[in-house]
């Protein structure tokens, strides 16, 4: 399946037909039922002109009338927001000379009826026992709950990992940065395994949108293991980033869309980052992440002491007095950014692994 086919379910199918929705129930209880099915959602003029025969119903969809509907061999066609059943034991005929890739006689029609008409299809088989839906171009099969709730699982403990990797190359990506032997090379190892930790997330996605309300535990582990992933990547970019031939809003938009395709390689990231620097060049970072680990210290205050000093290297040796000279800052506040770059350094040295 295309991350295209995925996107375009994720946004415009699963949210009525996840599980734990009426129509969800329907369409399971006639899988259960091994029976077979065929529904069309949305009753438009492209699909008038391919129906045959049928009984017109005009009946509330619940899950008892679908599955009882459902036991005679013609289609059912259901209204665009799947609340009524309009027809039953409907014949379709679309047109033969629409491609399609399936075998079966019932998923044949169904993908020549979506591309005829852009409306929902709804394929249930009963020898294979899975529920595919096409819609225009697009095809995804839905897998049974607990297949989906293993891959969920699975997914969850990779992501786990995949954390752990990306949290300790941040921290030994700071200690770096404190020492002054910062390179593209190390900048490179954290942004492929936050590109993984983000491809891991889009899978997590698809699960959690098909499993519905079965989802919700999933979804808090995922906010929990995710907090702050996607600020931290932004940061690093925006101390990275060659600011005369791009942006951190767009390398970041682009590193997310390019992702999604395939892994990218590390000339790749580099052009992302707006330069084509050999990898072991020496870098000095803004700052900002850093400075961001400060408790209290507002973004307009970072901007202030990234613009005034322009690096790392220039701002952590500076003195308190220095520090006052920056718009925003008052005696107080120099301390705080002094004693805060001081705490934030000394817990990456004891955190880093060599």
């Amino acid at each position: 399946m295309s991350e295209r086919d995925r996107d375009h379910f994720i946004k415009h199918v699963f949210p009525f037909l996840a599980p734990g929705t009426p129509f969800r129930e329907g369409v399971d209880n006639v899988l259960r039922a091994r029976t077979g099915g065929l529904i069309v959602v949305g009753f438009s003029d492209e699909v008038k002109k391919i129906v045959d025969g049928g009984l017109q119903i005009e009946a509330e969809n619940t899950p008892a009338q679908l599955y009882e509907l459902a036991k005679m061999d013609g289609a059912i066609i259901l209204s665009q927001n799947g609340e009524t059943i309009l027809f039953a034991n409907v014949q379709l005929v679309p047109d033969s000379k629409i491609h399609s890739n399936e075998t079966g006689m019932r998923h044949r029609t169904a993908e020549r009826v979506a591309k005829a008409t852009g409306e929902l299809v709804i394929a249930i088989s009963e020898r294979r026992h899975v529920i595919t839906l096409y819609q225009g171009a697009h095809r995804y099969t839905l897998k049974e709950m607990g297949v989906i709730l293993t891959k969920a699982n699975q997914a969850i403990q990779t992501l786990e990992k995949y954390k752990a990797v990306l949290d300790q190359s941040i921290t030994n990506l700071g200690a770096l940065e404190f020492e002054r032997l910062v390179t593209y090379q190390d900048v490179l190892q954290v942004l492929h395994r936050v590109e993984m930790v983000l491809r891991v997330k889009r899978e997590l996605i698809t699960y959690v949108h098909e499993l519905g309300n079965e989802g919700r535990l999933i979804t808090m582990q995922l906010n929990e293991l995710l907090t702050n992933v996607e600020k931290e990547a932004f940061l690093l970019l925006k101390d990275y980033v060659n600011t005369e031939k791009t942006d951190a809003s767009k390398a970041f938009h682009d590193l997310q869309v390019l992702s999604e395709k395939k892994s990218l390689n590390d000339e790749t990231i580099l052009r992302l980052l707006g330069t084509n620097e050999h990898e072991d060049h020496i870098l000095s970072p803004r700052g900002y992440r850093l400075l961001h680990r400060i408790p209290r210290l507002p973004s307009a205050i970072i901007e202030n002491i990234v613009d005034y000093f322009g690096t790392l290297d220039s701002f952590n040796p500076a003195s308190l007095e220095d520090f006052d000279r920056v718009e925003g800052i008052g005696e107080t506040r120099a301390k705080l950014v002094k004693e805060g770059l001081e705490r934030v350094q000394e817990q990456m040295f004891i955190d880093r692994h060599i």
